[in-house]
């Protein structure tokens, strides 16, 4: 399907495409705004609001942006009345000066190192504790796999590797292969850690199985850390310090106590392993625990019929803020993470509430999630689909925006995880209206599935997809055009560069837009249940039946 330049304000399946699809009679087709949805993009991502970190004068500005955008646009704070939804968190700040010692190696915080400890404590004061290295950290009885197996890891510190072993051996059946499972991710090793009682995780950082460079640990993972306050038993529980070793620095570790990083590393990818490396950690730095609400923003558009069914669009409003430890730029302004998925949110709202106001509401009911701490471990979205504003057995199904397409038009359309439920038969049928190929990621091992808020919900049974973009460009000059702005765009994943930048060709992003409007459209309209298929993570949650299937073959 052709659409019609950046220029044109009605962008999508409106009168300026030569060759939209044909609507159901009941279905209207959305007139997104380019020039609004740049200015939302632009305004999130300025400077005035600092990178939009939690709990500080960014995140004020932008509660304040978000709530007077929904409210112009006809929504209604869902919680209550209010726009907010407030989210108890913490942070923990250690400090930038501290002393680290791996056997006999010293380390240097932020160029070997980065550690931090979420305990509410003063200073972190390690002796003496011996490092094991316990392979991929895992413990997966589905999968005949323990790391930890015969292991007592009280007063030790784990060194863990990243990813999973299907990484490494993706042609031996273990594991998902290429495509990672959530023991890939950090936030599970760190969880696993604990549980298995040890006093610290290191996990040893590999730009291909990380899918980032290390400059993104060192800008993620230093300043202050957000977290949800938990109760007293899961906080006690928890590893006193945590954190990330270089690949070159946890070599030479490796190497002064005999061992080979590289040959055990193989043998971790072929067989659950862990070995004692006869070498001890000491580690001491100051700590702090500052306590202060960050909040959700959650707009409703009521339906009429079935309104107290819910389907969400979910977008993390947050950033990583500003380092003012940093020379020059300071400001991680996050436009494209995730300026670009909240703007389109906003868009989609206020598409849908036009549609309500002209007489042609949905019969089931639009909530709008703008989320916190995304970027510090999904902390919103959590802490929502623990404490949902609406019940979760009556949200049908979430709709996830995170870093939408600024490289142009695609003929494909991706999929985030695909295969795993009803719900994207919607997304199927509905890129096929804009003569575009639905399709999986191409780079399954970066974990994007378990990286985004759509993950909080899928853990809960509820059908969510993360979706949007592709990978062919739709022509010649869309393909030179983004083969220059990926280069513009190179290492600016959680950097000072992804900043807001007028020559972003975001056609690409209002189709993709468009595919999740019509897709909330059919489904807000009928009376399916989406469900999760057989073999999958969620499928005992809730199941997809037959007779609650759409097809779109």
């Amino acid at each position: 399907m052709r659409f019609a330049l950046p220029t044109c304000a009605l962008v999508l399946l409106s009168a300026c495409s030569q060759h939209a699809p044909q609507l159901a009679s009941e279905e209207q087709a959305p007139a997104f705004n380019e020039a609004r949805f740049r200015l939302d993009i632009q305004t999130l991502s300025s400077d005035k609001f600092e990178g939009r970190a939690p709990t500080t004068q960014g995140e004020a500005l932008t509660l304040d942006y978000l709530s007077k955008a929904f409210a112009a646009a006809g929504l209604v704070g869902a919680n209550d009345g209010s726009f907010l939804q407030p989210v108890p968190m913490v942070s923990y700040t250690a400090s930038e000066s501290q002393t680290i010692t791996l056997g006999e190696l010293p380390m240097q915080y932020r160029q070997d190192i980065v550690l931090g400890s979420r305990h509410d404590n003063q200073e972190v004061n390690i002796k003496d504790a011996p490092l094991v290295f316990v392979g991929y950290g895992i413990k997966a009885p589905e999968y005949d796999w323990d790391d930890y197996e015969s292991l007592d890891m009280k007063g030790k510190i784990a060194l863990i590797l990243v990813n999973d072993p299907g990484f490494a051996l993706p042609e031996s059946g273990k594991f998902n292969g290429k495509a990672m499972t959530y023991y890939g991710r950090w936030s599970y090793k760190f969880e696993e850690a604990s549980r298995q009682g040890a006093l610290g995780a290191i996990i040893i950082h590999d730009t291909k199985p990380a899918s980032y460079p290390w400059s993104v640990v060192e800008n993620s993972w230093t300043g202050a850390q957000q977290d949800l306050v938990l109760n007293k038993a899961t906080q006690d529980s928890r590893v006193q310090v945590e954190g990330w070793i270089t690949m070159e620095k946890a070599s030479e570790l490796f190497d002064s106590a005999g061992l080979s990083l590289a040959t055990l590393s193989d043998r971790a990818a072929s067989s659950p392993v862990n070995v004692a490396l006869e070498k001890s950690a000491n580690i001491a730095f100051a700590n702090k625990a500052e306590y202060a609400d960050s909040y959700n923003v959650v707009a409703t558009l009521p339906g009429q019929g079935a309104s107290d069914e819910q389907i969400l669009f979910t977008a993390h409003w947050d950033h990583i803020g500003l380092d003012a430890n940093k020379q020059g730029d300071q400001i991680y302004n996050g436009a494209l993470d995730n300026a670009s998925g909240t703007a389109g949110i906003l868009e989609i709202a206020r598409q849908f509430a036009a549609q309500a106001k002209q007489g042609k509401p949905l019969k089931r009911s639009l909530t709008f999630v703008a989320t916190t701490g995304e970027e510090q471990g999904l902390l919103g979205s959590r802490y929502y689909a623990a404490n949902p504003v609406y019940p979760l057995d009556k949200t049908v199904a979430v709709f996830n925006l995170d870093s939408t397409n600024i490289y142009g038009r695609t003929s494909d359309y991706t999929i985030i995880g695909k295969g795993k439920s009803q719900l994207e038969t919607y997304l199927v049928e509905a890129a096929s209206g804009q003569q575009r190929t639905a399709v999986s990621e191409t780079r399954p091992e970066s974990g994007g599935f378990f990286r985004s808020d759509h993950f909080s919900f899928a853990k809960y049974g509820v059908p969510a997809v993360f979706a949007g973009g592709g990978n062919n460009p739709v022509d010649e000059d869309t393909a030179k055009y983004k083969a220059e702005m990926k280069q513009q765009m190179k290492g600016c994943y959680h950097n000072v560069c992804d900043e807001y930048r007028a020559d972003w060709d975001l056609s690409g992003a209002l189709e993709d837009l468009g595919v999740y409007y019509q897709a909330a459209q059919r489904l807000g309209n009928n009376g399916d249940w989406p469900g999760y298929y057989a073999g999958t993570e969620f499928h005992q949650l809730r199941p997809a039946t037959t007779d609650k299937t759409t097809t779109a073959e």
